[in-house]
This record gives C-alpha cells, structure tokens and sequence, in this order.
C-alpha cells in the first residue's frame, strides 16, 4: 500500500514547481488583504484564477512534451520573419527578466518576513542571507532538488494555512456563498484583478514546458502530467483560499498590509502557536517564489536562445546567479524601488495578452502538435481565458502607466 501511495506521489513535480512559484508573498498579502476588505466575497475571484492557471498550464506543458522544446523555442519556430521573429523573442524574454529581477527583492523580503517576526531579526539581515541559500541550490544544477523542495513547501504551506483556516472557524454557507456567486464589492475590482494576477504569471510558462521535458519524453506521459497540473495547481488554490478565509474570519474590516497581522487574532485560539504558524507559512511561501523568480529568468532565456543541457547549462547557472545576486544586494539595502515596481508591472501587462494569444496559437498548429491540438471545447475555453487575462494585463498596464506618470 505504502508502496503503491509512494509510486503515484512520484506524478507530481513540474506541476509543484508552478504552485509553488506563484503562492509567494504577493500572493499571501494580496488574498490577507482581500479577506480583511471583502470577507468571503472574492473567493470566485481565487477559483477563476486556478482554472484559468490549469487551462494554459496544461497546455504549455502538452506543448513541451510533445515538441520536446521548451515554449520559446516553439514561439521563435512560429515566425519565417525575421523582423516579426526578433520582436516577440526580445520583446517576452527582456519583459520577463525585468519582471522576474524587479520583483526578486521583494520575494527575497518577503521570505525573511517571518523569520523577523519570529525572531526580531531586521529583515534586511535574513534576506541576503536566504538569497545565498536560493544562489547555491540553483548552481547546483539538479531539477530533482528543487522538484522534491517545492513538493516539500507546498506540503508545509498546505498543513499551516488550511490549519488556520480550521482554527478560525468561518461560517461555511457564507464561504460557499463567495465562492459560487461571483460579486464585485464597491471598490473590489483592483483587488480582484490582483487575485488572478498573482496566480496566472508570465514565466511559470515557459518553467513549465521545459521542466516536463525533464520528466516525461514521449506522449505517453500526457495523461500523468495533466493529473500533475491539475492536482498541484488545485492545491494552491485551496492554500489561497486558506488565506484569504482566515483573513475573512478573524480580521474582516480592518486594513492591513501583511500576513502577520493574523498572528494576533489567532493566539486566543492557537495560543503560542500562532505565531510559528504563520512565520512557516509565510516564510514557505516567500522562498518558494523567490527560487522560482530567477529560475523563471533563466529558463526563459535558455528557451529562446535554444541553450542545451537544462538546469546544468553555464549560461543557465549565470544567469539565475544574476538575478537572485541582483535580490542579495537590494533586499541587503532595503531596496524594492516604485519606478521599477510599476515598471515591470507595465511589461507584465503588456507580455501577459501576448503570451497568452501565442500559447492558443502553438497549440493548434499542427505541424507542431500533430493530434494533440486542442478540441474545439477546449478552444473555446482557452480563448476565453485568453480574452480575460488579455484584459487584466492591459488594465494591469494602463494602471501601472498612469501611476508612473
């Protein structure tokens, strides 16, 4: 029996690795901030995001499997022109790498949120410090490492935030009423396309398409990677979902700005657990993201400039080293700099329609895909999810633009 559990845990992987990229401190603090603002109300918001995730998650990955190329590869085969070919090559893997560099800092901060709430160590201490940790796992070159890591903090963000969750005793009909009848709050809409922002992220496509080639070779391995998806990406939802009730329970009409500020509330029921409890969680959930980042900036160069060997290429390694060495210097400052929030924001927005409409577009080549093109069904359900996250990364855009000027 034991044996039988252990060889069907053996599926997941590639799936965990897009779970546990996007649970990270955005995440946390923008679904503690929607259940402190909205109670249970934007729970819809957090179930659209996970199927929207799961629909071009599986595909990217059908598309790594059956090309045995990673998706900038298959992005730069779509274009005989030359011009057309530089552009979407250079415009996605530059939006990407300042994405991934910009918000690095703050995944590194993040992570050491509580460890300094636990310990009282300044934040700008323990952030480097992770960062040289996260350094040393990605030279190391092993996709197995960081695979059984993430399944690892997926388990412990999976035990603190449903233990929450229990603890703070919600009133289950009205979670059920905010997570099957969608509504829009005043003032709810930013917070509702955070939600699905957070959850669906631009270079989680490109981790993923390659990460499945280092799992399955042959088409064969379809069927257990749509279960990796779908499960994996599930479970990170409900830890979402977790939060964002917690929140909703305890702390409903109050502004806050992180996840710590549950602890509070909890001690009355967890005691001195509170505290612990929330400092794994969140700090489970910051150095998941903050691997992810730069292993998201590296992948995707290795992609598009069609780098061999995988996670154990040189250039690989480089340029993960240069992107979470970036993190180590401006998480060791306190640096996390508005002008390049918001401007990776803008190439978000701007790359997210993009990306989206060149996946739907791949996966019904033909020639690419031969019979394991999308069915009809499955188109329409694509392209509508494309349509929405197209909206949301142009308002994402709009808004970041505005600000900025």
């Amino acid at each position: 029996m034991l044996a039988q559990i252990k060889e069907k845990l053996k599926v997941f992987g590639p799936g965990a690795i897009i779970t546990a990229s996007f649970i990270g401190p955005g995440t946390v603090t923008t679904a503690t901030r929607a259940g402190a603002g909205f109670g249970f109300a934007l729970l819809w918001a957090i179930i659209f995001s996970i199927v929207a995730t799961i629909v071009l998650q599986e595909m990217v990955a059908r598309i790594g499997i059956i090309t045995k190329q990673g998706l900038g590869e298959n992005i730069r085969d779509l274009f005989d022109n030359v011009i057309l070919r530089f552009a979407a090559v250079w415009i996605v893997m530059i939006a990407v790498c300042v994405g991934c560099a910009a918000y690095i800092s703050g995944d590194l901060l993040g992570t050491s949120l509580g460890v300094a709430y636990l310990f009282g160590i300044p934040e700008n201490y323990v952030a480097p410090v992770l960062g040289v940790i996260i350094l040393l796992l990605g030279l190391s070159g092993s996709y197995k490492i960081i695979e059984k890591l993430m399944l690892f903090l997926i388990a412990v963000m999976c035990v603190t935030f449903i233990t929450t969750m229990i603890v703070s005793g919600p009133e289950i009909a009205e979670v059920l009423k905010g997570a099957f009848i969608p509504g829009t709050p005043n003032g709810s809409i930013l917070m509702i396309i955070a939600l699905i922002g957070t959850t669906v992220v631009p270079y989680n496509f490109f981790i993923h398409a390659t990460t499945v080639s280092e799992k399955w070779d042959s088409a064969e391995g379809l069927k257990e990677s749509r279960w990796d998806t779908i499960v994996t990406i599930t479970v990170g939802g409900i830890i979402t979902a977790a939060i964002l009730i917690t929140a909703g329970a305890l702390i409903h009409g109050r502004e806050v700005t992180s996840i710590v500020e549950l602890a509070a509330p909890l001690e009355p029921l967890m005691g001195e657990f509170a505290p612990l409890f929330i400092s794994i969680g969140l700090f489970a959930a910051g150095f998941s993201s903050a691997t992810a980042s730069p292993m998201g900036a590296a992948v995707t160069v290795s992609s598009f400039m069609r780098w061999e060997g995988g996670f154990d290429n040189t250039k690989y390694k480089i340029v993960f080293a240069l992107v979470i060495g970036l993190g180590i210097v401006t998480s060791a400052l306190g640096l996390e700099p508005l002008e390049v929030l918001l401007f990776a924001q803008a190439l978000n927005g701007l790359i997210l329609p993009i990306i989206a409409i060149l996946i739907m577009i791949v996966i019904n080549k033909k020639n690419f895909m031969g019979e394991h093109i999308n069915p009809l069904w499955l188109n329409i359900v694509g392209w509508a999810v494309a349509a929405v996250v197209s909206f949301l990364g142009i308002y994402s855009l709009v808004d970041a633009v505005t600000v900025f000027l």
